[in-house]
This record gives structure tokens, sequence and C-alpha cells, in this order.
């Protein structure tokens, strides 16, 4: 298998299992679970998305792709930094719980998004 099929497919899965994570930590606060803040769930999505960032600029060494030229690449990085900003307001006890669906709901779009566009590689003109 060549070097851009695995990265593709690391990418991919960890990409998946980000989401899954966050949506388990979410759904964890929502039932008033949050000692998960005192477990190994705790850190598991930082090394997951470690990983993630690693596969995602590996890829751009072995792919013709650039960061800031392809405009459906540049709108991943923007959207990816909005969803770390949403997703830590969704995750932030302090706040009410009115702000914090709102930011989940937020990270949930713009995830959707980055999705679409991994997966479409539109052309912006």
């Amino acid at each position: 298998m060549s070097a851009y099929l695995i990265l593709k497919h690391l990418h991919m899965t960890t990409a998946y299992l980000t989401v899954v994570l966050f949506a388990l930590r979410l759904l964890l606060d929502a039932v008033g679970r949050p000692d998960w803040r005192k477990t190994p769930l705790r850190w598991i999505p930082h090394a997951n998305d470690t990983v993630l960032l690693i596969a995602a600029i590996s890829l751009l060494f072995v792919t013709p792709w650039m960061p800031f030229v392809n405009g459906w690449l540049t709108a991943k990085i923007f959207l990816l930094v909005g969803y770390i900003i949403a997703g830590l307001f969704a995750l932030k006890t302090s706040l009410g719980r009115p702000a914090r669906v709102f930011a989940a709901i937020l990270a949930f779009v713009q995830i959707g998004v980055i999705f679409h566009l991994a997966m479409t590689k539109p052309v912006f003109g």
C-alpha cells in the first residue's frame, strides 16, 4: 500500500474518532457524568488529535495540495480552528447550558462542512 493511502486512512480514521470522542464527552456531560474529566477520556482525544494533525501534515508532503493555494483546504483549516474554539466552549463547565448547546451545534456544523469539503474537494473560483 502506498504512503498516501496509509496516511489518508489514518487521517480519516482519526478524524472520525475525533468526532466520536467529542460527542461522547458531550453526552457524558449532558447526562450528568462530569467525572469523565478524571479518566483517560480526558487526554485520549488530545493524543488522537495529535495523530490526526501529524497525518494531515504528512499528507501535504505526499500530495500536490497546498494550504492557502487550494481553496477547499484553506477553508478546512479555518473551519478546524472554528471547530476547536466551539468545542472548547461546548465542554466548558463554567458556561450555561444554552451557550454550551449552541457551541456544540456550531462545532458539529463546522465538522460537517469539513467532512464535506474533504470528500468533494470543490474548486472555489
